[in-house]
């Protein structure tokens, strides 16, 4: 599934303030509302467990963590323009265990020096 990098607005150095945002058909077809988080494996085999918070079912279709913003960090597709953050892929491996990854012909956006500053 195609996902959409997330912001709080003001996220850190850390990765806090950062996550991805899954759409609604995609989440009402491959999340399970009996589960309170996911298993996302990103880096290849490293795997973070994300909570699914309550409006997760609601509005706000997000996977939120700072690993996930420490990965979007690392793979220079965070921070990003206002308005226009990146595409990600997420592929569904088995249950509520999923793959996060950049998608296929992704190229690096420009160095931080000509981004927006993100707080610290």
């Amino acid at each position: 599934m195609r996902a959409t990098a997330w912001s709080n607005c003001r996220p850190l150095s850390s990765g806090a303030g950062y996550g991805v945002r899954i759409s609604v058909s995609d989440r009402d077809r491959f999340f399970r509302q009996d589960w309170d988080h996911v298993l996302l494996e990103v880096d290849g085999s490293r795997q973070v467990v994300v909570r699914l918070s309550a409006s997760f079912w609601k509005e706000c279709a997000e996977l939120r963590s700072a690993e996930i913003g420490r990965w979007l960090l690392s793979q220079r597709l965070a921070p990003w323009r206002r308005g226009a953050p990146p595409s990600v892929d997420i592929d569904h491996l088995a249950g509520n265990r999923f793959r996060l990854r950049t998608p296929a012909g992704w190229r690096s956006l420009p160095t931080r020096t000509h981004l927006p500053r993100i707080a610290r």
